[in-house]
This record gives C-alpha cells, structure tokens and sequence, in this order.
C-alpha cells in the first residue's frame, strides 16, 4: 500500500493552484497590458529555478470529503536564482481579488518575508493589488471590524538594514501595497501601467472631493518624476525585470558578504584625452556630467537611479575594475547643480545604501552650494540638506572624491567627511570657497564698491584681485587640497583606490548601528 494517491492528490492541487484566478481572470489581466504573477517570476528568475513554496494554500470547497473547488491564496512566493544568486521572491496575484490581503491565505507575504530575512537572502516584491485588508465587504464576512495593525512589518523593517529588497510596482498598488512599494532599496513601475496611492480614486472623491483617474492620481510621472517614491520608471515589465537583475547584481546577499566583482576587459589604466577638455573654462558653461563618468568608470558599467527625481544630483551604482561602487555627481545642467531638498533626500538615501551594503562611494564634485530663494526656503532645503551632510558623515564606508570643479558653502563642504582621511582629488579646474566670487563680491564688499567713483570699475578691480587668488595651485601650496591631478589619470587613480577599499571591507561587515530608513 503506498501513498500514490496522496502524491497525485498533491499534483492536481498544485496545476489548480497554477490556474489562478480562472480563465476569464487571466484573460482580463492580460488585456489590461499585464502579466500574471506567475509569468513574472518565470521571466525574473533564471529557466527552471523557481522553487514554490505555499502553492497548496487557498480556499476548497468539499462534498462528501471529495474536492470540487479551489481558490489558491492570491500571493505567490518561493526561492529562485538571478544570474545564479539564490533570492527570495514574493509576487501579488491579482486575478485573485485584486491582490487584496482578504484572499492571501495565513500570512503567506509576511512568512515569504521572514523566509528572506533569516536565510539572508535578497527580498524581490512583485506588487500589484492592496496587499492591507481588503475591500469593507470583508466585515460581511467576518461578522466584525478589527483595529489596523501590520503583521510582520517589524521583519520588514529589519531586513532593510540586512538583505536587499526591491520592489516593482507591476500594476495598480493601493494601501500596504503601496508602502511595500517603498518599502525597499530599489524600485521601479512600468509606465502608464502600473500606478502608486494611498487610496484608489473611489476612495479619494469621497474623501476629499477629487475626481481623478488611477494614472492622474499615482502615475509613473507622479511617483519617478515627482515625489520620488519610486525611484525609476521603465517602458515594460521586462525592463522592469532586467533593471532590478541588474541592480541586484552590484550588491552582496547580505550585509555580511562582500560586494561582488565582475570580471571586466575595461583596462584600469585607460586614458581619456577627452577629459583633458571636458569642463569648459568659462565657469558659467555646463557639461554632460553622465559622459563625463562613462569616460572614468569602466564601460557600460554605470546605473542610474532616480534620473527624474532631486535632478540636480546624479546618483547610481557602477563599476571600477570589476568592483562595485556607489556614484555621486552634481549635474550643472540642473539648476548649476545647486543641492535642493529633493536632491537632499535623495543624497541621503542613496549613502545609507551604500553604507549598509559596504559599497565604496566615489563623490564627483561641482557644487555651487544649496538651492537657494523662496522655493528652496519654503521646500526645507536646510533641513534636507542637514540630514544629507549628517548621512555623510555617519558614513563608515570606503569614500574618495574627484574635485571636477566648484566647492562652495555649506553643501560643497558635504562633500566628504573633513575629520576623516577625506581623500579628495581636484582638477585643475577645481574652484572653491565659502562663495563663488562673482556673488560674493557685492556682499563682501558693498560699502567700499558703493563709496568709489566708479562702483562698477572698483568691483571688477575686486573681483581680478580675488580671482588671481583663486588658483587652485594657491590652495595646494598651503595643502589644502592634498592632490591636483591630470584629469586623464582619474580612472587609473580610482581603480588603485578601490582596490585599497575592498581590502579594508572584510572588517567593516555585518549591520551598521543605525538602521537603514526607506
């Protein structure tokens, strides 16, 4: 006598399970410009990697003890590989009550979340649906209300400092599944397919009168432009899943592993002559800051993150002789690269991410100071700002910075930590001070320019006088700046450089004292 029966028993159940919502669920979910759960996983993880765990849970229904009907739970989850690395990966179903949690069957999510946590695995999210507590039809059925609460959340908010967690936005998320969303170190939604809220636009004309639709409400344009909840917006799903294959590939397992190295045929002794000539001498020019590091950092190899969002700050991972870094860099084409609030809270959370995953920052620099005028006031620029300088300083990872060209006020001496090594290195086009000189002219010197005869004569004989002495050669002579150096030679510096840092990583490993903030 054997336990056959109980075996088929368990296939029929699981190939019920892989029907999901039912044909015509499906079939609306694909005409909606989706996939299914299941199709995203096959598409995220490695051919044949995935293994499910929970597939068995779901709502049946019995006659006589025989099996006639199965919802299966509307989350799906297990462990896979991308590019070989193990992973957990959690996804909403939504032909299965919209992904609401009132269908998610015994806590799967927070058990997928706690697998990921304690295996010290990195956690992927494929949300689409509420993922809280359902639609009000639920008091119906349960016969009473219950006071809010969200079980689990504390492994949520644990792992943030342990393993990586990213998130897709893969259709309409509202609620918890908004706040999984941003939730995590990485996320990405789909364009005009996918949208972010709070609540849903039924619940928003109620509440507060607004008639509005889901992609007018919490649209790619709101949330990767705008609010900066979402950090990248992609064309497709399958963008979606190659950005977070490839972000996923720059960072450890976990905060006690080391970033991995990728072999690359990019030589770390590479030239460009170009970078000779790439920041004009006219101060007031601007240049392509992103050309600029394609240049210094090995080919191909740099991903930006939140290119819409805090415009003035460049941020995103990359590459120096296979070693994964963390980038920073003004852009002068937004603004001067004046640091504003938004740009300020993106600084921020970009070094606590590198910071608790042990990833090298390399700073380049052009930094005119904060963002300044009623707008900036109003946003809470110095508050932001603040926050990025003291994310700087917390800092305990590896950091250099390249001194591409100004280095003024208060934003500009955030720029690295100045009672640590603070390596820096400058081009010759370094220019630096409390403030620029053509500002600071008229507020230094408003009285004597005002008494001469010629005020307009007397502030250019000042500003020539300062500008003889703002020769970066005069700031070396009394070493205060350690190196000017050929602007060809930054990415020789740099692969040297990060050699030296991933050396030191081994004793830097484990969880940070303070913990990462989403």
């Amino acid at each position: 006598m054997s336990w056959q029966p109980e075996v088929d028993e368990i296939k029929r159940r699981i190939e019920l399970a892989k029907q999901m919502g039912g044909e015509a669920n499906v079939a609306r979910q694909h005409a909606n410009g989706r996939l299914t759960v299941r199709e995203r996983i096959e598409r995220l993880l490695d051919l044949e990697s995935f293994h499910e765990v929970g597939a068995l849970a779901g709502r049946a229904a019995y006659i006589n003890g025989e099996l006639i009907e199965f919802l299966p739970a509307n989350f799906v989850f297990g462990t896979g590989r991308v590019d070989g690395r193990r992973v957990v990966v959690g996804g909403d179903d939504f032909s299965v009550r919209g992904g609401a949690a009132d269908a998610a069957i015994g806590n799967k999510m927070g058990y997928s979340e706690r697998m990921a946590r304690e295996l010290r695995l990195p956690m992927i999210r494929l949300v689409e649906g509420t993922g809280g507590g359902g639609s009000v039809k639920m008091l119906e059925t349960m016969g009473r209300t219950y006071v809010p609460a969200n079980p689990s959340w504390d492994i949520v908010v644990a792992s943030m400092s342990e393993i990586p967690v990213i998130a897709a936005c893969l259709g309409p998320c509202a609620g918890l599944g908004a706040v999984r969303v941003v939730s995590s170190h990485f996320s990405v939604m789909v364009k005009g397919v996918s949208q972010l809220f709070v609540a849903g636009p039924p619940v928003v004309e109620r509440g507060v009168g607004e008639k509005v639709t889901k992609e007018e409400l919490g649209g790619a344009h709101i949330h990767a432009h705008g609010s900066g909840c979402v950090d990248n917006e992609v064309e497709s799903e399958e963008e979606a899943f190659a950005q977070i294959r490839r972000f996923l590939s720059y960072l450890p397992q976990n905060v006690w592993q080391i970033p991995p190295r990728m072999e690359t045929q990019d030589d770390p002794q590479r030239r460009e002559e170009e970078l000779i000539s790439i920041i004009p001498r006219d101060r007031r020019r601007a240049y392509d800051v992103r050309h600029l590091l394609n240049l210094v950092l090995d080919c191909d190899s740099f991903f930006e993150i939140g290119k819409f969002y805090g415009r003035p700050l460049v941020i995103g991972l990359a590459r120096l002789n296979g070693y994964s870094v963390g980038i920073l860099a003004s852009d002068p084409k937004q603004g001067g690269g004046g640091l504003d609030a938004d740009g300020s809270e993106k600084m921020t959370r970009f070094i606590d991410l590198c910071d608790t995953f042990h990833l090298p920052v390399v700073n380049f620099v052009d930094q005119p100071g904060f963002l300044i005028g009623t707008r900036a006031e109003r946003q809470g620029t110095a508050r932001y700002g603040a926050r990025a300088m003291a994310a700087v300083y917390q800092a305990a990872v590896p950091w250099t910075s390249i001194i591409l060209r100004r280095v003024f006020g208060v934003a500009g001496a955030a720029h690295g930590n100045a009672q640590a090594l603070n390596l820096r290195y400058a081009w010759p086009s370094g220019d630096w001070g409390s403030l620029p000189i053509e500002g600071g002219v008229m507020a230094a010197y408003r009285r004597e320019i005002e008494a001469s005869p010629d005020p307009d004569a007397r502030r250019r004989e000042i500003e020539q006088m300062l500008n003889e002495l703002r020769s970066p050669f005069r700031t070396a002579e009394s070493f205060g700046i350690e190196e000017i150096i050929d602007p060809r030679d930054t990415r020789r510096l740099l692969c040297e450089w990060v050699e030296m840092a991933y050396e030191l990583l081994p004793s830097q490993l484990g969880q940070r004292l303070r913990g990462y903030r989403p």
